[in-house]
């Protein structure tokens, strides 16, 4: 896979947040332990304007002034995301009508709960990898919906992460250097068709789901490249709260300054599938130019995609059109709780 690489990447948070005790006093509970049971103290919000499908659009317009790229040379999209605006009608049809791309390219909507992005990833950099197409954009971008009075209510996010994934030819500003997926039937997080709101198997959601599948595809991965821990600069693990990514960084034996640079989970919450892609994001965001990044996604359902990147000598050049993560996550604006029902929920 070391013919593939990042050409560009973008991000975009919405300005609004809630914070975690406004919503415990709404139901009577006590701020400072939910807070501490989570790890994190508030959250990113969509406007009432906005959707996956907008959240999508101004990352991808991001990542393509990165690249410097034009829309036209893009010859896949793909959309990963569990709040596609329409059931039947495809976000990524839509993404790349606003932003200018050719009739010629592959497009599809993918779902795996918070891992859709990453698989994503991995179809676009086979079929670079393969010499079919040179250029791909993969989008993770939601809104994630939660039940009022629901623990999930805490932690649902807004967000969406955008990348470019082209052919390697001394101008991308990282390369895929190998992935491993492990998956299975383990149904920790559920909803049915016609249903608003999910569900959630509440601690089974932890040890025989998040922890076994991305503990496995790290493993995997590290044993396919023969290398340590020890041997990377940068960790990124899904962030469904505060506590889980560092639990098993610590576990698989990452140490904490490793991690601390993705954990975007802290200030913004769990974007779903745009979480894993938005630590990435801010680990590009800062990385000097060859240093090993190891990032694994975790999707209910269950799976996780483990993948390793190694930044090229082009990443300094292209240092001063970064996509400013850190500046889109501090530029907010706090809502309500009746705000929140009226631009999250979009009642």
């Amino acid at each position: 896979m070391h013919n593939v690489g990042i050409l560009g990447y973008g991000v975009y948070v919405p300005k609004y947040r809630i914070r975690v005790s406004d919503i415990a006093a709404v139901w009577g509970k006590n701020p400072t332990e939910i807070e501490n049971s989570l790890g994190l103290k508030e959250k990113s919000v969509a406007a009432i304007d906005e959707d996956a499908v907008t959240q999508a659009f101004e990352a991808a317009r991001r990542a393509l002034q990165y690249a410097s790229c034009n829309p036209s040379e893009l010859e896949v999209c793909l959309v990963g995301s569990e709040s596609h605006p329409y059931a039947v009608n495809p976000t990524s049809t839509i993404v790349g009508q606003f932003l200018g791309m050719s009739h010629n390219y592959i497009a599809a909507d993918l779902e795996f709960a918070c891992k859709a992005a990453t698989a994503g990833l991995i179809a676009a950099a086979g079929l670079i990898a393969a010499g079919k197409v040179t250029k791909g954009l993969v989008i993770g971008s939601d809104t994630a919906q939660s039940k009022p009075h629901d623990i999930l209510e805490y932690t649902a996010a807004s967000a969406s992460a955008a990348f470019i994934l082209a052919k390697n030819t001394g101008r991308t500003i990282a390369n895929l250097l190998d992935f491993s997926s492990f998956s299975s039937d383990t149904p920790d997080f559920w909803r049915r068709d016609g249903v608003r709101f999910p569900s959630h198997g509440g601690r089974f959601t932890g040890e025989p789901a998040y922890f076994t599948h991305v503990e496995q595809a790290a493993k995997m991965l590290l044993t396919k490249l023969k290398m340590k821990p020890v041997d990377f600069d940068y960790c990124i693990f899904h962030m469904p709260n505060g506590k889980f990514p560092r639990l098993v960084a610590r576990r698989l034996g990452f140490e904490a300054q490793q991690l601390v640079q993705s954990l975007i989970v802290d200030k913004i919450g769990n974007p779903y599938s745009a979480s894993s892609l938005l630590g990435l994001s801010a680990v590009l965001d800062v990385a000097k130019p060859n240093k090993l990044i190891f990032m694994v996604s975790y999707g209910s359902g269950a799976g996780s995609d483990a993948f390793v990147f190694k930044t090229t000598q082009y990443i300094s050049k292209k240092r001063d059109k970064k996509s400013f993560v850190s500046e889109l996550i501090d530029n907010k604006k706090y809502i309500s709780y009746i705000e929140y029902l009226k631009y999250g929920r979009k009642i």
